[in-house]
């Protein structure tokens, strides 16, 4: 009773009018988020609702985060249950829990053997919390494969990765980061990365060298503005990384787990590459929880004692909470409602596109779609779609991005399509 009262308490907050909650964050939270005039008090399915009971439909679902419709019930529940059976508080990782052995099992085997040429050994997972930080995990395996497995010296080994990318914002990634905002004034920043316009490949085959370990790629660009490679293309960075054994790793963080119609972004082009990063929705939103998974021989060779490391890394909740999602991915089919959804929809909207005079062009996979408008200026359209009552943000200031949950229904996406239509339509 005292919980349920603390809760009854926390939420008699919302009481607060919204000029209050901007100035609390204003006044004591840093400034590094563009944000709309929305304080959102609760979240449901692909619904949010503001304190005055105005709903508004998800159409970004927390850039994938909540694939599977927020607060979904089973996974909502399989957390409760941890809390309340008092076995998922972070533990020292000198001793074993159940949580993670159980996580460690079924995300490993979630993806196809990794890195095949190395042989069939099975997959290992190394979990983390934030997306960002299994990046790191990713470029540290490709570094010390470079240095071990090529003879590299160390603090030579390089990378390659593409322009107009989004892997996070450390030091280290918004190091290779085309935008000069994500790392202007944060210097010295980190070399070691290679940058190569994003779909080609001959300028991958040039930036290859002697201290080349490794090619580092989204499957497809969000962040980037929605951009889709040219056909061929992880095929042939596939092919590149073979010949010139290096390790081809993807990250799926925003694009994997069904947001473009398949479990594995990469798969529209039927590769596997030496090792994977998964984030976001692999906890179905709830708690941060990211992993890299590689072949278990490549995972064995990088990571000994002390090399690596987390306090909340694969903490027990993490892991109750990825073990439901994985399960509800499989369960719900959640790969094939996004592709099936997805081709509708996008259908639906190039339609659209042919009536208007704003849009440029529509893009996208599965339930991750791009509407490029003509005169650069997405936002103003993304605030139109909000006074309608439909959540949406913008991809470097072109590009209106369509990522609503993957649960999304017929009547949803109705709803979502006549509101698009009413603001690029005059």
């Amino acid at each position: 009773m005292t919980a349920m009262r603390k809760i009854h308490d926390f939420r008699g907050f919302s009481n607060e009018n919204d000029k209050t909650i901007f100035n609390l964050e204003k006044d004591y939270g840093a400034h590094h988020y563009d944000r709309i005039n929305l304080v959102v008090r609760h979240a449901k399915g692909c619904w949010l609702t503001d304190e005055k009971g105005n709903k508004y439909l998800d159409c970004l679902a927390a850039y994938s985060a909540a694939n599977s419709g927020h607060h979904h019930p089973f996974i909502t529940n399989a957390v409760l249950d941890a809390l309340i059976g008092n076995y998922a508080s972070v533990l020292s990782n000198v001793v074993f829990t159940d949580p993670l052995g159980i996580f460690l099992v079924k995300v490993a085997k979630f993806a196809p053997q990794m890195a095949p040429r190395f042989g069939n050994h099975g997959n290992k997972a190394l979990p983390k919390n934030g997306g960002v930080e299994s990046v790191e995990t990713a470029i540290k395996t490709m570094r010390y494969f470079g240095f071990k497995h090529k003879g590299i010296e160390d603090g030579h080994q390089e990378i390659i990765v593409f322009d107009q990318n989004f892997h996070g914002r450390t030091i280290s990634i918004v190091s290779f980061s085309s935008s000069k905002k994500y790392k202007e004034g944060f210097g010295p920043l980190t070399p070691g990365f290679v940058s190569v316009e994003f779909g080609n490949l001959e300028q991958v085959k040039k930036a290859i060298n002697k201290n080349t370990c490794g090619i580092l790629v989204e499957p497809m660009q969000g962040e980037g503005g929605m951009k889709i490679p040219p056909e061929g293309f992880l095929k042939g960075l596939r092919n590149l990384a073979d010949e010139n054994d290096l390790l081809l790793v993807c990250d799926e963080i925003q694009v994997g787990m069904g947001r473009t119609g398949k479990k594995f972004c990469f798969e529209h082009e039927n590769i596997v590459p030496d090792g994977v990063i998964l984030g976001k929705a692999l906890s179905g939103g709830l708690i941060p929880l990211s992993v890299f998974i590689t072949n278990a021989k490549i995972m064995d060779m990088v990571f000994s004692k002390g090399s690596e490391g987390s306090t909340f890394g694969g903490y027990p909740l993490a892991c109750v909470a990825g073990t439901a999602a994985l399960k509800v991915f499989e369960e719900e089919k959640l790969a094939e409602q996004s592709e099936q959804k997805g081709r509708i929809l996008k259908k639906r909207i190039e339609a659209i596109a042919k009536k208007s005079v704003h849009v440029k062009e529509v893009r996208g996979k599965g339930l991750f779609i791009g509407i490029e408008v003509k005169d650069g200026n997405a936002m103003d359209f993304c605030r139109k779609l909000l006074k309608l009552g439909v959540i949406v943000n913008d991809s470097h200031g072109h590009t209106i991005r369509i990522s609503p949950p993957l649960i999304i229904n017929d009547e949803e996406m109705d709803f979502m399509v006549k509101q698009l239509e009413k603001v690029l339509v005059d």
